[in-house]
C-alpha cells in the first residue's frame, strides 16, 4: 500500500500558502492512490521537541543502560525514522521565517536524521521523492536583490539530499505577503500568478508519482 508522508510547518492554520499548496499535492496524490495511506504531521499544532542531551546520547548507550529519558527520546526518533522509511513520497510545506525554515521543521530534521540509519553513507530512505513547498513573503530567486538571503531551499537541498539521500524537488510561491503589506502592493498580481503556478505544479508533480 503506497504511503505519503505529509509535513506542514507554517505557524498559520489559515491563510498559509505553503499549507494550501501542500494540501493540493496531497489531494492529487490520493487521486492517483485512492488506496494509499497518508502520515500527516502538523509541526505547528503538534511540535516535536528539539534535540536534548538524552536524544543525542541515547543511540550510543547500550539498551540495558539507558535512562528513562533516553529510552523515550530514542523511541521518538525511531518512530520518525520509521515514518520516513515507510513513505513512498514526501511533501513538506514550509514558509520562510527570518530567511530560513521554521524551528519546528529544523526539530523534525534533527530528530529524523539518525546516523547509521536514515543518515550516513547508506541512508535507509535514499531515493524517496520529496517535494518541498517553500513559500516566501517576497522574492529571493536568482537575480533578485535578496538572493543571498535565501536559506530555505539552499539549506533543505543540502540536508535532504546530502544527509538523507532523498530526491528533492521544490515548488516556490513568492510574494505571499503582497496582498497584506502596502509596500509590496505592486507585486499583488505577481503573487497571484506565482500561487496559481505553484498549485498547478503541485497537482502535476503529485500526479506524476505513480507507485
Amino acid at each position: 500500500m503506497p504511503t505519503l508522508l505529509h509535513i506542514d510547518s507554517s505557524a498559520l492554520a489559515d491563510g498559509s500558502v505553503s499549507r494550501e499548496v501542500s494540501a493540493v499535492f496531497r489531494e492529487a496524490w490520493l487521486a492517483q492512490h485512492p488506496e494509499g495511506t497518508v502520515i500527516y504531521r502538523d509541526l505547528a499544532a503538534d511540535p516535536l521537541p528539539h534535540l536534548d542531551a538524552a536524544a543525542v546520547t541515547a543511540p550510543f548507550v547500550p539498551a540495558g543502560e539507558r535512562t528513562p529519558g533516553q529510552e523515550a527520546a530514542l523511541a521518538l526518533r525511531e518512530q520518525l525514522a520509521a515514518e520516513l522509511e515507510q513513505a513512498d513520497a514526501v511533501v513538506i510545506g514550509t514558509p520562510m521565517y527570518n530567511f530560513t525554515i521554521p524551528s519546528t521543521l529544523k526539530a523534525w530534521l534533527d530528530q529524523v536524521i539518525v546516523i547509521g540509519r536514515t543518515g550516513g553513507a547508506e541512508p535507509s530512505a535514499a531515493g524517496t521523492p520529496v517535494t518541498v513547498v517553500a513559500s516566501r513573503g517576497g522574492s529571493y530567486g536568482p537575480g533578485s536583490p535578496r538572493e543571498g538571503f535565501e536559506f530555505v531551499t539552499t539549506y533543505l537541498d543540502k540536508v535532504l539530499t546530502g544527509m538523507l539521500g532523498l530526491e528533492v524537488d521544490f515548488i516556490v510561491p513568492e510574494f505571499t505577503l503582497a496582498p497584506v503589506q502596502p509596500e509590496l502592493a505592486a507585486f499583488v498580481e505577481h503573487a497571484r500568478a506565482s500561487k496559481a503556478q505553484a498549485l498547478q505544479e503541485a497537482e502535476r508533480k503529485a500526479a506524476a508519482l505513480v507507485a
